[in-house]
């Protein structure tokens, strides 16, 4: 147990290291989410039989039991931060049938496997370059019920503390209901579907295990056999699942107009230039320096007086951050204007932060249009 409970930690540290070296695509605030799909249910083993009086007796062979492809079934609500880091809970089921067992004689072999319960995941968003495709990876732990049954009929010797015994046609039942920690590995994608504003579709791979062992009675009777009760260990509960799901962010900011769409009208184009920067950036893009350069030849055919350069930010991050932020970035272009030969003297430069977004958004968003230095020739 000590080494399950181990990997879990491993698995959820990582997410949270990961997303110090790799660039997000944010998830700002309450989301939920749901998915289902197949189940793969690794063939477990059999530990010990217990029986009355505290006797134990160890399994003879691996005496565990192989599954058809089931179902798994998730459902989740969670928060984003706004840098990529998701914590989501999350409510679980997973249902396999045993497959029937190759054993000389069978008449007969059903049984089932649910398990259920509650996991708190963490979770990382990737950002790929691509508006459509977003990875996530993650990991998660909580606690999960095991509810299991299975009856077989076949001839059988039984090797117990009270004797041996046979049947002819014994009837062996386990079933019962325990209990205990799990934890798992995600790994996905996100596809956000276009025209329905934070609404994405989900493709995910699992690994859940449960940890430790879990115990189940077990009743055996037949021609021949006074009944036998005793209870089995059973461990190594692997399972693989592949699901499809669709997640929705309440808190999504619309996809950023072109820049063309927010510059200002024809009249005024030779006076108001917009320069756009990326988050939590002062530097010029390629295209940025494109634009200060057509302000200062602008600046040079139409009658000037003077420049106004001012700074502005997103509503991410707080009011100071973003306050010193937007005046660094005017700082920017007025250092631009300069070198494009336009006199220091007659640039003036001001910052607003994040108090006069040109996109109206709650807090936290990262809008693209509201990253932006204005210049206008007075």
């Amino acid at each position: 147990m000590t080494r399950t409970i181990g990997l879990a930690t491993t698995i959820l540290g990582a997410s949270a290291l990961i997303a110090g070296a790799a660039t997000a695509q944010p998830v700002s605030g309450l989301y939920i989410g749901a998915g289902g799909g197949a189940n793969f249910l690794q063939q477990g083993r059999l530990q010990s039989y217990s029986y009355s009086g505290g006797i134990t007796q160890p399994s003879t062979g691996s005496g565990g039991s192989s599954a058809d492809i089931g179902v798994a079934g998730v459902g989740s609500v969670g928060y984003g931060l706004g840098n990529g880091l998701r914590f989501e809970l999350e409510g679980d089921y997973r249902h396999n049938r045993t497959s029937r067992a190759s054993v000389p004689g069978l008449v007969s072999d059903g049984g089932r496997e649910h398990k259920y319960g509650p996991m708190v995941n963490v979770l990382f968003d990737l950002d790929v370059g691509s508006p459509y495709v977003f990875p996530y990876i993650g990991g998660g732990a909580g606690y999960q019920w095991v509810d299991r049954r299975r009856s077989q009929t076949r001839p059988g010797t039984f090797v117990t503390p009270g004797g041996t015994f046979s049947s002819p046609n014994a009837t062996v039942f386990t079933g019962g209901v325990d209990s205990s920690f799990a934890y798992q590995a995600i790994a996905g994608v996100a596809f956000p579907i276009p025209g329905v504003v934070g609404l994405s579709v989900t493709a995910e791979y699992r690994f859940f295990a449960l940890a430790g062992d879990r115990s189940f009675s077990q009743r055996i009777t037949g021609t021949g056999i006074t009944p036998i009760s005793r209870s089995v260990k059973l461990t190594d509960d692997f399972n693989h699942s592949l699901m499809l799901g669709l997640r929705y962010a309440f808190n999504a900011a619309p996809p950023p107009v072109a820049a063309a769409a927010a510059m200002p009208s024809a009249a005024e184009a030779s006076r108001s230039y917009l320069v756009f920067f990326d988050w939590d950036r002062a530097d010029l893009t390629d295209r940025a320096r494109q634009i200060v350069a057509q302000a200062a030849q602008s600046s040079t055919r139409v009658q000037t007086t003077r420049i106004e350069v001012s700074g502005h930010t997103d509503t991410s991050g707080s009011a100071g951050y973003n306050q010193g932020l937007s005046m660094r970035r005017a700082q920017t272009v007025k250092a631009e204007l300069v070198r494009l030969g336009v006199p220091a003297a007659s640039i003036m430069t001001q910052g607003f932060g994040l108090t006069r977004p040109l996109v109206a958004t709650g807090a936290g968003v990262r809008e693209p249009q509201n990253r932006r230095v204005e210049i206008i020739l007075r």
